[in-house]
């Protein structure tokens, strides 16, 4: 048996880590820290954009620039960590400020 099985260097929660090289098994335990990281990043930032589509449909202006203001920053976030890509979260930051501005020139 080799040594770093039996040392429980390749072990994880779910079950065992595949990989038998310690440099493989490392990358494995960095690719699932960022993979979880990365998921949480990705579901605030759906979450942040699902209100201001909610705030949109109730029609409701100040909610939805309240809204925004906070969206973008976490989708900017999101782009700088590397999360989504640049021309990504620039897309959704537009469509979604667009549909706010449109929401205000429809209440005017």
């Amino acid at each position: 048996m080799p040594a770093c099985r039996r040392q429980g260097v390749g072990e994880k929660k779910g079950g065992l880590i595949l990989a038998t090289h310690l440099s493989a098994i490392k990358r494995a335990r960095q690719n699932q820290e960022r993979r979880l990281r990365n998921l949480h990043i990705k579901t605030n930032v759906k979450s942040s954009i699902k209100k201001v589509r909610m705030a949109i449909e109730r029609k409701d202006i100040e909610g939805a620039q309240k809204t925004l203001l906070k969206a973008i920053p976490l989708i900017q976030k999101a782009h700088s960590k590397g999360v989504i890509h640049k021309k990504t979260s620039g897309r959704k930051i537009s469509r979604l400020t667009r549909e706010v501005n449109a929401l205000k020139t429809k209440a005017a």
